[in-house]
Formats: structure tokens, sequence, C-alpha cells
């Protein structure tokens, strides 16, 4: 797969409370099927160890983030009302990360600017 050079990824992980498992499963199927429409997202995926559940997720460019965060928003909401954020990461260019900072930074980020990385 070729990406684009303004790849921006998302990193969060999410951890799951005691017996909410399966509606973790269901929201994760929401996040799926509402995130298919969205043509700057060039990967979305979970995985999950135990009660831990991890997205992987790129998008075109920090208007590709923007977008799927308004989009899947309501998701997120219940997502967080059954589960921890324990950890999230925004990877990409530094021109996209800065312009994600000012309406994400009251997320506390890990911010990590790309420095070097093959190209094709």
């Amino acid at each position: 797969m070729s990406l684009p050079q303004n790849l921006v990824t998302i990193h969060p992980y999410f951890k799951v409370h005691a017996g909410k498992r399966e509606q973790a499963e269901c929201l994760m199927r929401e996040f799926v099927a509402k995130t298919k429409s969205e043509p700057l997202c060039l990967f979305y995926e979970f995985t999950v160890n135990e009660d831990e559940v991890f997205c992987r997720e790129g998008y075109v460019g920090s208007a590709g983030v923007l977008a799927h965060l308004e989009n899947v928003g309501a998701i997120l909401g219940q997502m967080l009302t059954i589960s921890d954020l324990t950890r999230l990461e925004f990877h990409g260019p530094a021109a996209d990360i800065d312009q994600l900072r000012g309406p994400l930074g009251h997320l506390n980020p890990a911010w990590f600017v790309l420095k070097a990385g093959i190209e094709r």
C-alpha cells in the first residue's frame, strides 16, 4: 500500500471496565461501520489484548483526523463510559501535528513528529 506523505496516525489505548467487554465489542463494530464512509481514512482496525483495546488508524493529514473525530464523537463518548483512555498518541509530519495541537491539546496526547522514513 502506498501511503501519502502527510499520513497522520492515531494510537488510542482503552482499558475496558470489568464486565463491559461485550459492549466494547459492539462499539468497535459501530466505530468501523461509521468510519467506512470517511474518504480521508486510509486504514482503521481494532486489536484486543484481554481488557485492553487498541485502535490502529491512519488518515490523510490533519483534516482526515479532525473529520474522523467529529464523525465518531458520539460513539467515542459511549466508549469512554465503559472504558478508560489510558494512552493517546498522534504520529505524523510536523505541519499536520501542529494543526492538531490546538483543537486536540485538551486530550493531553503524546505528539510524535516524523523525522525519517521510507517513501514509496
